[in-house]
């Protein structure tokens, strides 16, 4: 077995975890590849974050597209079982929880390879999110366990992980965020809205429980109407979203807005350029629950829970759910200059892409055949 490590991406939000790493492992001159199963159906997008992030071609591109759950995961594990079999990878790092995640990480399993996973012991305890399922199953086969926060550490040991196996390496997005950040708000993209820095709102819309769904969605898209009555909002949308929003009785009146900047997907530059400068945002997306909190600017969370805990502990999230009322009250707090603040949590100081490759390298030298997983 040679001493590559490779590290598995699928979808946007794994490019932003897997950017810093990458970097840790070329700085030591450690040899390791990032693969990319293109889970992700707009590979135009894909090519502008790696563009964005400074990262190399993947190694190897599978191209499997969309699909159902069971399909998608399925054309992933076929796909990498020859890339592992044919590379031998010492160790295979996965990062975060969308179905690459979980495929690549049984794959390795069944084929004895080690198994790190980046942003292990997440917990959201909803059961009918896939995300849910895919943390939980990824981390029941990975033989490292690389966790974000104290949180993670204690939903992994309550499930019976050996402590030994857990190493607590920080937010490794951050790292992205901190690297960029400077370029990114110089930018200045909301000129391009006729806006102003704390002058509007970001939304971020696009979980199946919520745009799915035409009653929830409705309701949603009634309290966002209210809110930019106050505020402009700049939504750039999901193309599933697109979708649901074309069929849903409020959607006329919502396009028609007149402080609703409805805008396509942006690069990761663009988006953290938007909502760094923005007054505060809406979401139903973990990634920005941390990445608001890392810029303390208010988030408030369309969702009735969290994998990200900290980040309502001590950050400056509010979980408001999807009720109408709660969620213009939340909003109109923050207009009013009561909005939540917070502290940068531990470990969020843009190095933790250093300690997972520290991690990764000390897990190697230790390792024996006969390891128990």
């Amino acid at each position: 077995m040679t001493s590559l490590v490779l590290t598995i991406v699928g979808a946007r939000p794994n490019f932003m975890k897997a950017a810093p790493i990458h970097d840790a492992f070329v700085a030591a001159g450690a040899e390791h590849e990032i693969i990319h199963t293109g889970q992700h159906y707009d590979e135009a997008m894909s090519k502008v974050f790696f563009d964005d992030l400074g990262m190399p071609r993947p190694a190897v591109y599978l191209g499997v597209g969309s699909g159902s759950h069971a399909v998608q995961t399925a054309n992933v594990m076929i796909g990498l079982e020859q890339v592992f079999i044919e590379r031998r990878p010492s160790l295979v790092n996965v990062v975060g929880d969308v179905n690459s995640t979980m495929a690549a990480a049984i794959v390795a399993a069944k084929l004895c390879i080690p198994v790190a996973h980046t942003e292990a012991g997440l917990r959201s305890r909803d059961w009918t999110m896939p995300e849910e399922v895919n943390r939980a199953v990824t981390d029941a086969v990975s033989d490292l366990l690389l966790t974000p926060s104290a949180d993670a550490d204690e939903n992994l040991l309550a499930e019976g992980r050996a402590p030994e196996r857990i190493v607590r390496v920080g937010n490794v997005m951050i790292d992205t965020l901190l690297k960029h950040l400077e370029a990114a708000t110089a930018l200045r993209v909301f000129e391009r809205y006729g806006l102003e820095p704390k002058g509007y709102a970001v939304l971020t819309l696009h979980r199946p429980s919520n745009v799915d769904d035409p009653a929830t969605f409705s309701k949603l898209l009634e309290a966002l109407l209210d809110i930019q009555g106050k505020i402009p909002i700049v939504f750039p949308i999901h193309p599933r979203t697109r979708l649901r929003l074309d069929t849903n009785p409020v959607a006329e009146r919502f396009k028609k807005a007149q402080n609703i900047r409805l805008i396509e997907p942006q690069g990761y530059l663009q988006f953290l350029s938007l909502s760094a400068h923005a007054r505060f945002v809406l979401t139903d997306s973990g990634g920005l629950q941390e990445e608001s909190t890392a810029l303390d600017i208010p988030c408030l969370t369309l969702r009735e829970n969290t994998e990200r805990p900290i980040t309502v502990d001590s950050g400056t999230n509010t979980i408001v759910g999807t009720d109408p009322d709660q969620i213009r009250q939340a909003a109109a707090e923050i207009l009013a200059g009561r909005g939540k603040t917070g502290r940068v949590p531990e470990l969020w100081d843009g190095k933790a892409g250093v300690r997972i490759f520290e991690a990764i390298t000390r897990f190697l030298a230790t390792r024996t055949r006969t390891s128990p997983r």
